[in-house]
């Protein structure tokens, strides 16, 4: 599983959007390293894509006609989840 570290958060999220990072990259990288592992995933960075801005995971099937199915929405809820625990 490729990790997610806080320098690599904090570098995609800077070329990605010009907004600031409202929540702390550290406790975000590693929900994400969490969901990742809890769903068999072979990419964190994936889930922050999917969290942050809706990108669609394919191989998890989280969008139907560009819209979250039900296992989108759970993965997000428990990123969330994850992000709050920590």
């Amino acid at each position: 599983m490729k990790k997610l570290t806080t320098e690599k958060l904090i570098s995609y999220m800077g070329k990605r959007s010009n907004q600031e990072l409202r929540h702390e990259p550290a406790k975000l990288a590693e929900a994400c390293n969490d969901a990742a592992y809890a769903f068999n995933h072979n990419s964190a960075l994936d889930m922050l894509k999917l969290v942050c801005f809706n990108d669609p995971i394919p191989e998890l099937h989280t969008h139907s006609y560009n819209f979250n199915t039900a296992t989108g929405r759970n993965i997000i809820n428990t990123i969330q989840e994850y992000y709050y625990e920590i």
